[in-house]
């Protein structure tokens, strides 16, 4: 990879660049503000944690849309329309499994949680460059949560499954998201300053 850093070949890099830089900072508050929620009303697999069980894949899943629309055609955008169907299916599947209790909600959440994190890393890596920067808040994400997937599910199947884990897993995620967002406005400030 090269280490020199040019501006902009056009205006749409820049408008792409500052798209990815408002839906990170949007898709890791949103995260947060749902762990936060998530906290206090899982004690029981009743119907508003359901609710909130299926709107966090969702907002994955409009997430991925987002980015699809602002990522120019190639295998990048097709790992991110992959994404997002996974994540509509996450859902569909996390509020099946919610009727089963917490051990079936924490498998299908791992499962998604790996398939998805493997699809974020893919995409850091092909986002890594000049326009972009290196995308390590996405890649530590993105593994991270390749990993814990699998956590989740020994969890499931252990004696006493807990909810709590999926609120640290979103905080998590939503610091990660922030910090992407916060290196990619830092990006467009350094590749500004190199144009004057």
């Amino acid at each position: 990879m090269s280490t020199q850093t040019a501006a902009p070949a056009n205006p749409t890099a820049a408008e792409g660049r500052s798209s990815l830089l408002r839906l990170f900072l949007g898709r890791g508050v949103l995260a947060v503000a749902w762990a936060l929620a998530f906290a206090g009303a899982h004690e029981n697999v009743d119907a508003v944690a359901i609710t909130l069980l299926v709107v966090y894949p969702l907002i994955d899943a409009v997430s991925s849309l987002i980015d699809y629309r602002a990522t120019p055609a190639g295998s990048e955008r097709r790992v991110t329309a992959f994404n997002g169907a996974l994540s509509t299916l996450a859902a569909i599947a996390v509020g099946i499994a919610g009727a089963g209790g917490v051990a079936p909600v924490l498998h299908v959440f791992g499962a998604w949680a790996v398939v998805s994190g493997a699809a974020q890393v893919v995409v850091g890596l092909r986002r890594r460059g000049p326009e972009l920067g290196r995308q390590w808040p996405t890649l530590i994400s993105g593994g991270l949560s390749f990993l814990v997937g699998f956590v989740y599910n020994v969890q499931a199947a252990g004696d006493n499954p807990s909810l709590d884990v999926l609120s640290v897993y979103a905080t998590g995620g939503g610091v990660w998201f922030i910090l992407q967002a916060l290196l990619l406005g830092w990006k467009a400030r350094q590749l500004r300053t190199r144009t004057v």
